[in-house]
């Protein structure tokens, strides 16, 4: 797989063993801790320059990370906790492990940076549970780190004490929504929080929580190095900063590409090597499998930042990019991606649970041939009564895509009903 660093978070990923203390700290690596702490500049300053850099969450929802971090108590008397979301299982998504196996000790040193921040002793990353390898990793980079001195009690020599602990998850793609990873985390079944109240008033444990990606906490140490103002300008307004796009499909070379924000479209794809075997670009869905899928000319027009992918009427997500090609059966695509929500639903909200099994069943029903007319009536209806009645966000990441699908490219569904076979 292809990887090309930016300046940010991949920019050593060409080096040899670019997942060692040694290699991270000739870099760089771990002064921006060091200044926080020796120097004891103010969590006010900090967060300052974390709004500044236009920041906002890697994870999917681009909440702003310098907003998020001054709703957390400082001065709440007890514990608090500081949780990182590596529980990385949607369709698409590539990223986050490959900063945990390349790139391990960024996420550690935003995580410390963070923890001083908003006052917390102790820190968990929650790792998805398939990918064993960089939960591996990660424990051989915290084991240097403590080692060296940059985890545990008195850090560089000052009142400041921090450690982190990882934890291995089993797989369950709900447990990504950031209250069903809490309640896993307390050993319980994974399953999302009604909100309010939100984790940093009531988190793990009922403690003030903050909960981000592993992106937005490895983005950390450049911030603070080099400034909030020049992070910005690495993307553009509302964008700060370079994002990894994961880009899979039917590309030449897909892989994860840290770019500015705001790049354009047809430069990541013409970076990705471009359509695969000469074939015409189809459609993208531009954020990971819960976004809704974009036409290829209205992909081509779009910049890649949370805004511009907006106005097309999709979202950035996690920057999980899927190329498809003429050859795609937008049907058997979308068959295959309702499978995967109804098999992942937690089943705790009937609209969820019942569903996305609904919106399986008539999609396959379709595909297979055996397709009625009042189907597609009958998928609108269902996603309609999906979305927005939910717990958490997965009834929406499954009704999402139905209903981008029937709006692009209905005339495909038509023809498989009326033809019992696909159009391509």
């Amino acid at each position: 797989m292809v990887r090309v660093g930016g300046e940010v978070i991949f920019n050593t990923a060409h080096l040899p063993e670019s997942w060692k203390l040694e290699t991270y700290v000739a870099h760089g690596g771990y002064a921006a801790l060091r200044k926080v702490l020796t120097e004891k500049i103010s969590a006010e300053h900090i967060i300052a320059e974390v709004k500044k850099s236009a920041l906002r969450g890697r994870g999917g929802a681009g909440f702003p990370t310098g907003l998020k971090w001054s709703f957390m108590p400082r001065h709440y008397q007890g514990e608090k906790y500081l949780v990182c979301n590596s529980d990385e299982g949607e369709p698409g998504t590539f990223k986050d492990r490959d900063i945990l196996m390349l790139n391990p000790h960024a996420l550690i040193e935003g995580m410390a940076i963070a923890a001083y921040t908003m006052g917390v002793q102790r820190a968990y990353n929650y790792i998805h549970g398939e990918i064993w390898q960089a939960y591996e990793r990660m424990e051989l980079a915290l084991a240097e780190a403590r080692a060296g001195g940059y985890l545990g009690e008195r850090i560089f020599g000052t009142e400041f004490s921090f450690d982190l602990f990882n934890h291995h998850g089993y797989g369950a793609y709900i447990c990504g929504e950031e209250t069903a990873l809490l309640e896993s985390l307390e050993g319980k079944k994974g399953q999302p929080r009604f909100k309010p109240p939100f984790p940093a008033s009531f988190g793990l444990y009922g403690k003030p929580t903050t909960i981000n990606n592993t992106e937005t906490f490895a983005s950390i140490p450049y911030i603070i190095r080099e400034g909030g103002q020049k992070f910005l300008e690495l993307g553009k307004p509302n964008n700060g900063g370079t994002k990894i796009f994961s880009v899979s499909g039917h590309v030449n070379r897909p892989g994860n590409y840290e770019v500015g924000m705001g790049t354009p479209f047809a430069e990541l794809l013409e970076m990705a090597g471009g359509m695969r075997g000469g074939h015409q670009f189809k459609a993208c869905i531009p954020g990971g499998s819960s976004t809704p899928v974009v036409p290829a000319e209205t992909m081509m027009n779009c910049t890649m930042d949370y805004d511009s992918i907006a106005k097309a009427g999709s979202a950035l997500g996690a920057g999980s990019v899927i190329i498809m090609d003429e050859t795609v059966c937008m049907v058997k695509a979308l068959e295959r991606l309702s499978y995967f929500y109804y098999e992942e639903s937690c089943g705790q909200c009937t609209p969820c649970r019942e569903g996305t099994g609904w919106m399986y069943r008539v999609i396959h029903r379709i595909e297979h041939g055996q397709g009625r007319v009042e189907d597609l009536a009958l998928l609108d209806d269902v996603a309609h009564n999906i979305g927005g009645r939910t717990i958490c966000a997965l009834g929406d990441a499954a009704a999402a895509p139905v209903q981008a699908m029937l709006k692009h490219y209905r005339h495909e569904f038509e023809y498989h009903i009326e033809h019992g076979k696909c159009m391509v």
